[in-house]
C-alpha cells in the first residue's frame, strides 16, 4: 500500500499551494469582509487547470484523477475555503453532472467551457423546503412546446449570480416520487430563469451563494440532462464524487488553522517561555495533527477508490463525515491555543473556524451522512 503521493501529483500540490499563497493569500480577509466573490480569479484558476480538473482533455480538461483534485481543494482551502468550495462546487457538482449524464451534443457545447474556465458552473438541488429531504423538491417541469415550462425555486446554490451555466433538478412526475425527478441544463439570460437572494454568511463568505428563480422559464428537450425522472438517482451519485472534495475542503481548513496555532505557539511567550514549551499545548497540537491525517487518509481512501472505478457511496460519506466534524473541532482548538486574539480578526483562526462549520451542513449534514453510512453498512 502507498501512502505517499507520487512525484506528479506532488509538483500539483505544490504548484497550487504558491499560487494560493501569491494570488489568494494578500485578499483573504478583505474578500471576507466585503464578501467578494473572487470572479477576476478565474482566469488565473483555468490557466493552472483547476476548473476541468477531473475531465479529459478531449472535454478541455485537465486529465487528472480525485487524488490530484482532493489534494488542490486542501492546498486551495488551507489559504481561503471560499476559493476552495468555488472550484470544488464547478467541477464537482454542475461539470461532473454534465459529464456524467450529458449527450455528446451537451457535452461539446457545456463542459467543454465550463472545464476551460470560459464558464462558471452552479448546480441546484437544495430548495426552500427540500433540504436533507432532497427527494421533497418542489421544482416542476411541465411538457409544453418541444420542450419544459419550469417553475419554482432554488436557494444555498453556488455561483448563482455570476454563473453561466446551471444544472437544476424539477419534478417532472409527481405520481413517481423521487423516480419523478429530473435534471435540466439552463443557461444564464434564459428568459424566466434569474438569481435572487444573496445569503449573508457565517463563512465563506467570499464563496457566493444565493437563490435561483423559475418562472415560466421554457427549456427545449435538448437541455434534459440524462434520462427523464432519473435526475434525483444521478444527483445522489454525483454527491458521492462531491464528498469527498467536501472532505478535502474540511482537511484544508483545519491544517491553514492547525499550522497558525503552530507558528502562534512558538512565538507567544508566558510565563517566561514560548506557550508551546507548555505540556497543555503540547497536547492540542498534537490531537489537531492526529486529526487531521486521519481525515486526510479517509479523503484519499475515497479518492482512491473513485479513480478505480469502485462505488464510494460510504467511503465518501465516511470521508465527508470525519473531516467536517474534525475540522470544526481543530479550529476551535486553535482559536483556544490563540487566546484572546484568536477571538479576534487579526489573527487567521476565527474565520477558519467560521469557513469549516459549512461542511458539516453542504452536500448533506452530519446527520444524513450518518444515515448514508449506516444504511450501506446494514445492506452488507
Amino acid at each position: 500500500m502507498e501512502f505517499e503521493l507520487n512525484e506528479e501529483q506532488q509538483q500539483v500540490k505544490w504548484s497550487v499551494r504558491e499560487f494560493a499563497e501569491a494570488e489568494i493569500a494578500p485578499h483573504v480577509m478583505e474578500w471576507d469582509e466585503s464578501q467578494h466573490f473572487p470572479i477576476e480569479l478565474w482566469p488565473k484558476i483555468a490557466e493552472l487547470g483547476l476548473t476541468g480538473v477531473i475531465f479529459p482533455e478531449e472535454y478541455g480538461g485537465a486529465g487528472m484523477g480525485y487524488v490530484e483534485y482532493a489534494t488542490i481543494i486542501e492546498e486551495l482551502s488551507r489559504v481561503d475555503g471560499s476559493v476552495g468550495i468555488s472550484v470544488a462546487a464547478h467541477n464537482s457538482l454542475c461539470s461532473n453532472h454534465i459529464y456524467m449524464y450529458g449527450t455528446e451534443q451537451q457535452k461539446q457545447k457545456y463542459l467543454v467551457p465550463l472545464a476551460q474556465g470560459k464558464h462558471l458552473g452552479a448546480w441546484g438541488l437544495t430548495e426552500p423546503s427540500a433540504g436533507s429531504d432532497a427527494s421533497g423538491t418542489r421544482t416542476t417541469a411541465v411538457r409544453q412546446d418541444g420542450g419544459w415550462i419550469v417553475n419554482g425555486a432554488k436557494n444555498f446554490i453556488t455561483h448563482a449570480i455570476h454563473g453561466d451555466t446551471c444544472v437544476a433538478m424539477a419534478v417532472t412526475d409527481r405520481s413517481q416520487k423521487s423516480k419523478g425527478i429530473s435534471a435540466f441544463i439552463f443557461e444564464k439570460g434564459m428568459k424566466g430563469f434569474a438569481p435572487s437572494k444573496k445569503e449573508n454568511k457565517l463563512g465563506l463568505r467570499a464563496s457566493e451563494t444565493a437563490s435561483v428563480i423559475f418562472e415560466d422559464c421554457h427549456v427545449g428537450d435538448e437541455n434534459l440532462l440524462g434520462e427523464e425522472g432519473k435526475g434525483f438517482v444521478g444527483a445522489m451519485q454525483i454527491l458521492d464524487g462531491g464528498r469527498i472534495s467536501i472532505a478535502a475542503l474540511a482537511v484544508g481548513i483545519a491544517q491553514g488553522a492547525y499550522e497558525s496555532a503552530v507558528r502562534y505557539s512558538k512565538e507567544r511567550e508566558q510565563f517566561g517561555k514560548p506557550i508551546s514549551e507548555f505540556q497543555a499545548i503540547q497536547f492540542k497540537l498534537a490531537d489537531m495533527a492526529v486529526q487531521i491525517e486521519a481525515a486526510r487518509l479517509l479523503m484519499y481512501r475515497a479518492a482512491y477508490l473513485k479513480d478505480n472505478g469502485k462505488k464510494t457511496t460510504k467511503e465518501s460519506s465516511m470521508a465527508k463525515l470525519y473531516a467536517s466534524e474534525m475540522s470544526v473541532r481543530v479550529c476551535e482548538e486553535a482559536i483556544q491555543i490563540h487566546g484572546g486574539y484568536g477571538y479576534t480578526k487579526d489573527y487567521p483562526p476565527e474565520k477558519f473556524w467560521r469557513d469549516s462549520k459549512l461542511c458539516t451542513i453542504g452536500e448533506g449534514t452530519s446527520e444524513i451522512q450518518r444515515i448514508i453510512i449506516a444504511r450501506e453498512l446494514l445492506k452488507q
